[in-house]
């Protein structure tokens, strides 16, 4: 495992490997992770501690499924903010950290400014969210947002050749 640029690792065969196991079952001892990529368990855990020193591997969480637990409403909303600069950037991106319905908040090209992808339990609290919360912010002068209406495919599993 080499650094190609400021962020960029580059893997091998068996990085590559291990990450591959690791997204689709993070549970995995290291025994079992050792025998799925064939390497010894003290090469295996050398190269998973390393992968995680790196942050490669960020960390391991459980997915929930949104809807089993009350949220039967996602929606991607574009933010709009009235002005922009450094001082206003950092009021927004401090005020959004306070919101747990926010999943994700991208700063983006185009129209928007921002993209979010924001659960809720239904339709009124997301609209109540739109309107009490997040226009609420004096750093925000629009926002448009899409309703998703069915999961058509979601993976967290990166591609890694």
């Amino acid at each position: 495992m080499t650094v190609r640029k400021a962020h960029e690792i580059e893997l091998d065969r068996q990085d590559a490997r291990l990450l591959q196991a690791l997204q689709e079952n993070g549970r995995l001892s290291n025994v079992e992770l050792s025998e799925l990529i064939h390497l010894s368990p003290s090469q295996c855990q050398r190269r998973r501690q390393k992968l995680e020193e790196l942050g490669v591997v960020q960390k391991y969480v459980a997915q929930v499924d949104p809807e089993k637990v009350g949220l039967h409403v996602t929606a991607l909303i574009s933010v709009t903010l009235g002005k922009h600069g450094e001082r206003i950037a950092d009021e927004f991106h401090q005020a959004i950290q306070h919101f747990p319905q926010v999943l994700e908040c991208w700063s983006v090209t185009g129209d928007a400014d921002y993209m979010l992808k924001v659960v809720a339990t239904d339709l009124k609290s997301l609209s109540d969210f739109m309107m009490h919360q997040l226009l609420n912010l004096k750093t925000v002068s629009n926002i448009r947002s899409n309703i998703l209406l069915d999961k058509l495919k979601h993976t967290t599993v990166l591609p890694l050749g």
